[in-house]
């Protein structure tokens, strides 16, 4: 179908706006990081003078790339210890026959109906036995078995062909050489899916790292923020908007790759089938 020109350049400008109304708050922060805090307190919020002082002070002031640090690593932890579990229990769930699969599987997806709050107790106190707070596993290790992850991956392993995997067994191919050379290559799509969503999820986490991390050396990059705009002066929010805007840049990108990817995944998939 063919959509006449008018039409189009309505709905890009309706697109627009509503694009420019989403990323206002974003835009706002970055023009207040640019101003000097003099200007930000005396409210001169269309002044002329910008400059990159505040990011400079952030980066040389701040522990602002300690946090950014932790943040990447324990976020990538989640994101590879996430896609792998997942990845295996999905494929015990739909490609090795057990007693009580479908009971067991549906106990574990009936997991996801109990709020995270229900589990900060008994998560806590396990990791306190361990000896792992404020560490890098306390801050990973809950949240490398996933119902959401599992059923997901499930659902995309269900459409490869059950008499691959039998011509596979006549091969002699294992469950491992099956599962690398099969099931991900087919599954590219959901694997990307659910990195890119364990990352940023595990990335704006808030509660968790609060309770469990107590020092710089393992803080993440939303406790950093909220523990910089504590100490910091009430004349410092040019540096503390700096400091925002630094840290949401790697979920940017990460969001804009996966994107990338994501599309590309697509499009294979479109011209193998």
């Amino acid at each position: 179908m063919i959509i006449p020109t008018q039409e189009k350049i309505w709905r890009y400008t309706l697109l627009l706006c509503l694009s420019l109304l989403i990323f206002a708050p974003v835009l706002v922060g970055v023009w207040v990081s640019l101003l000097p805090n003099t200007a930000i307190l005396n409210g001169q919020y269309l002044s002329t003078t910008l400059s990159f002082d505040n990011y400079r002070q952030a980066l040389t002031q701040t522990p602002i790339l300690r946090y950014l640090f932790n943040s990447f690593v324990v976020a990538s932890l989640v994101m590879v210890g996430q896609v792998v579990f997942s990845a295996l229990a999905a494929y015990a769930f739909v490609f090795i026959p057990f007693k009580g699969k479908n009971v067991i599987f549906y106990a574990f997806i009936a997991t996801m109906m109990l709020p995270f709050e229900a589990q900060l107790i008994p998560n806590f106190q396990t990791l306190r036995w361990l000896g792992f707070l404020n560490h890098y596993a306390a801050l990973a290790l809950p949240f490398f078995a996933t119902a959401f992850g599992t059923f997901l991956l499930r659902q995309a392993f269900m459409q490869v062909p059950m008499a691959l995997r039998e011509s596979a067994l006549v091969e002699g191919i294992g469950h491992g050489q099956f599962l690398y050379r099969a099931v991900l290559p087919y599954a590219k799509t959901s694997l990307l899916t659910l990195a890119a969503y364990s990352f940023l999820t595990t990335w704006n986490m808030y509660l968790w790292p609060l309770i469990t991390s107590y020092s710089d050396n393992v803080r993440t990059v939303q406790i950093g923020l909220r523990q910089l705009q504590a100490t910091e002066a009430v004349n410092s929010w040019g540096l503390i908007m700096a400091s925002a805007i630094l840290m949401m840049i790697p979920s940017l990108v990460v969001l804009l790759v996966s994107q990338k990817a994501f599309k590309s995944g697509l499009i294979d998939g479109a011209v193998k089938s």
